[in-house]
């Protein structure tokens, strides 16, 4: 239960409602309890009359009054058991609402390097699947346990106050049952991780499969994907018989229960009856009415068991990622208030997943309002200055400075909320292309979305659409082309207005004719921005105030167009390349 104590805030938390919950179960089991004693009387009622003790006349009021009182004990007993289950099921829903909340939030803070060793349909069970499993816990399984424990304090005091001797006997399989529970319970939890892992295969092999249905149908590839979807969900299927296979010992150990119980209740409470140790017949109805009355309390037992099983392995599950501490974190609570000007001092980058160093020993300094271009092979670094002067990495070795302070010591939301960022792989969301240019600036009018929509050269492509800018793109933006989708991502990085704007390679699927109408339109832009732009056109590069030439992490050329293209290196040679591709 140890990994169940993270819970324990949130229980605090909602302790006045969990309080209220428990009297109220309280007061459902007892006003439960009058049936059985109502019953009793009824049949000492009528056993009296068998015996000429009382009269037809006098049977039927008693036993009129006994079903006028049972309907409505009964009737109080549902309506305080709908109340339970409004208050600490409820409570049980606020505990989700926040657990997801709070993994959620985790997830958040956790940097790159996080989702690179973890699949996304693990990360998206946990926050799913498992967090469901600890809700049964915090709210299933917590009610009925305070039902069945009230209802059996208060019944085994009524049934001990009747019959002392009766109750022990009946009584007596429970210890033989807490036993067999405890050893199932172990074999249940040890089964219940196991599911839930494969769970979290299964999730993730779905999610990279819709991701990839593209290359899976371009490829022919759908009876391999679904030969290995098949034998993971056999497997899966097998771990899940096994625990259910635990699981469904119960059931019929609870039966085996009730009734041995009931021909205790029969066979000793007859002969108790015969031998006069019990006084009226009634008695032995009632103590049957008890035991039948427990049948579902004790069935429960077994099943709130394997939840609480369960919902240790999930929670664990969970406790796993809640206790990972961030790479990067956030060493400056103050809002800072951000230029521009950005310096590289002898920096030096490893990536901790592959150990590939992809900066080595890199120095520029650019002021507010220059551009830089950096320009190199695939596998340079280009992509990885993008990524640090955002913080999504820390680095090595040397400094990074914004406005002349460590990027460590700038309030990282003031960083990034000055940041406009495009990344080589553009990324929408599965919503409508304004929300999706939005999402630099929430509050952007319909105006500004439109500018930068234009800006972007891609307004005449939204106008295309019979929806215009409310088409609701498809996960990923499938629905736009590749060069619509980079320069919708663009759109969104202009309308933001940052002070900051860095591009990666973002014009690659975009003709030339569009890229220098859209390079003209940066320009502008980046009058008062510092802009730094990825590529591997010289067309992007030849524009900016400074141009870095990247080669295996290292700077092997810097300079402006101008003076790199006169010298003899990588750049005049792509310039060369490029030059004479566009004229043949």
């Amino acid at each position: 239960m140890k990994e169940l104590r993270h819970l324990n805030k949130y229980f605090l938390k909602y302790k006045g409602k969990l309080l209220l919950g428990i009297i109220i179960t309280i007061i459902a089991r007892i006003f439960l309890l009058f049936t059985p004693r109502l019953i009793r009387e009824s049949v000492n009622v009528v056993d009296q009359f068998r015996k000429g003790g009382l009269s037809m006349q006098e049977v039927q009021d008693e036993l009129l009054q006994d079903i006028i009182y049972i309907i409505i004990a009964a009737v109080i007993a549902g309506i305080f058991t709908f109340l339970m289950r409004q208050t600490i099921i409820n409570v049980s829903r606020f505990i989700e609402y926040d657990l997801k909340n709070e993994v959620y939030q985790q997830y958040q803070k956790l940097s790159l390097n996080f989702y690179k060793q973890n699949r996304t349909g693990d990360l998206m069970n946990r926050i799913s699947e498992d967090v469901g499993r600890v809700r049964m816990y915090a709210g299933p399984a917590i009610m009925y346990s305070i039902n069945t424990v009230t209802l059996f304090v208060i019944a085994l005091i009524y049934m001990f106050n009747e019959a002392p001797k009766l109750t022990l006997y009946t009584v007596l399989p429970l210890p033989i049952l807490s036993v067999a529970i405890y050893k199932l319970s172990k074999e249940i939890h040890k089964r219940s991780t196991i599911v839930q892992e494969f769970l979290s295969k299964l999730s993730s092999s779905t999610q990279e499969s819709f991701s990839g249905i593209a290359i899976i149908k371009a490829y022919g590839l759908e009876p391999m994907t679904s030969t290995s979807f098949n034998e993971l969900a056999s497997e899966s299927r097998d771990k899940q018989m096994d625990l259910v296979k635990v699981r469904s010992l119960f059931f019929p150990m609870m039966i085996l229960l009730i009734g041995v119980s009931n021909l205790m209740v029969i066979y000793i409470g007859g002969k108790q009856y015969i031998d006069g140790e019990i006084e009226t017949l009634g008695t032995i109805a009632e103590f049957i009415i008890y035991v039948n009355m427990l049948t579902w309390p004790v069935a429960t037992v077994g099943w709130v068991t394997s939840i609480v099983q369960q919902a240790e392995a999930s929670q664990k599950r969970i406790n796993e990622f809640l206790k990972i501490q961030p790479e990067i974190t956030n060493n400056n609570s103050e809002p800072t208030n951000i230029v521009g000007d950005i310096e590289f001092k002898d920096v030096s980058f490893t990536y901790d997943d592959t150990n590939i160093q992809a900066l080595k020993h890199v120095s520029f300094k650019l002021i507010h309002g220059e551009t830089l271009a950096i320009i190199g092979k695939t596998g340079s670094g280009k992509s990885t200055v993008l990524d640090l002067i955002g913080r999504l990495y820390d680095v090595t070795d040397g400094t990074i400075l914004i406005d002349n302070k460590p990027v460590e010591d700038i309030n990282l939301t003031s960083l990034r909320d000055h940041i406009g960022y495009v990344p080589q792989d553009a990324f929408l969301f599965s919503d409508s292309i304004s929300n999706n240019i939005k999402f630099g600036k929430e509050e952007a009018t319909d105006e500004e979305v439109i500018q930068a929509a234009k800006y972007a050269q891609v307004h005449k492509n939204i106008m295309g659409f019979s929806k215009g800018y409310e088409t609701v793109l498809g996960e990923r933006g499938i629905t736009l082309s590749g060069g619509q989708k980079q320069r919708v991502s663009i759109a969104r990085a202009i309308v933001k207005n940052p002070n900051i704007l860095l591009l990666d390679d973002s014009l690659s699927a975009v003709d030339t004719e569009t890229e220098e109408k859209i390079l003209r339109h940066l320009k502008e832009i980046a009058k008062n921005k510092t802009t730094i732009i990825v590529s591997h056109r010289v067309s992007s590069a030849k524009n900016a105030d400074k141009i870095l030439v990247l080669e295996d992490g290292k700077i092997i050329q810097q300079g402006n167009h101008q003076t790199l293209s006169a010298q003899d290196g990588y750049y005049k040679k792509l310039y060369l390349e490029q030059l004479s591709e566009t004229h043949s």
